[in-house]
């Protein structure tokens, strides 16, 4: 190696410039939003539209399909486990509030339409990509987290796992593709509460079978 090579200034990475990682942005929100209002297999030219860009922009962030639902797919675990992180942080803050910050939890994931993965999960989706192994460690260990604490704090019903809620989250969140199936939305929060209700301790009955973890559910 010459001196000029060793004295040369190493070039840094270029960083995505503010308005390309707005696109981005937009794209996968548009994405998100389309997916749970058609399904994954909406045209893109569409989700551009909504977006506000055009197609070329789209396949300029993401080369295929495959790649732009994948990042859907980490946007909304990523969210979802960071609502579980503040629920966490409140029960932490306050162990009489665990329960309280397990239902605001569970509200706010229903919000970011957690069922809506469902779908998006079908053939030639790879569910071992690296990224997507991280954002599940996190949500998992996020959510066991909290009904950990709402457990310790007396206030969950002992014979209920991570499984158990997230059926519930995702029947009750999972899109019907087609507008007319949207206006059930407005009960969503509705048999959430008395879902939840139903998780208090103490149990009011005893659960046939046994609690569902998050394995069970990757194993159907």
């Amino acid at each position: 190696m010459d001196a000029a090579t060793e004295t040369a200034p190493r070039r840094r990475p270029a960083r995505p410039r503010a308005d390309a990682l707005r696109n981005r942005e937009r794209i996968v929100a548009a994405a998100r939003e389309m997916f749970v209002e058609y399904g994954p297999d909406v045209p893109l030219d569409e989700i551009a539209r909504r977006a506000g860009v055009g197609n070329a922009t789209v396949y300029r962030h993401f080369a295929d399909r495959t790649e732009l639902v994948r990042q859907v797919v980490l946007s909304v675990t990523d969210r979802v486990a960071a609502h579980a992180e503040q629920g966490i942080a409140a029960a932490d803050a306050d162990a009489d509030a665990a329960f309280t910050a397990l239902r605001t939890f569970v509200h706010a994931a229903a919000d970011e339409r957690i069922g809506a993965l469902c779908p998006m999960l079908q053939a030639g989706f790879d569910p071992n990509h690296p990224d997507l192994l991280d954002a599940r460690e996190r949500l998992d260990r996020s959510i066991e987290g909290l009904m950990g604490r709402a457990r310790a704090a007396g206030q969950l019903r002992a014979d209920i796992a991570v499984g158990d809620l997230m059926v519930a989250l995702s029947q009750l969140t999972r899109p019907l593709p087609g507008t007319a199936c949207l206006n059930m939305d407005r009960f969503v929060h509705r048999h959430l509460q008395l879902f939840l209700d139903g998780l208090m301790a103490p149990a009011r009955s005893e659960l046939p079978g046994a609690a569902a973890t998050l394995q069970d559910l990757r194993e159907n």
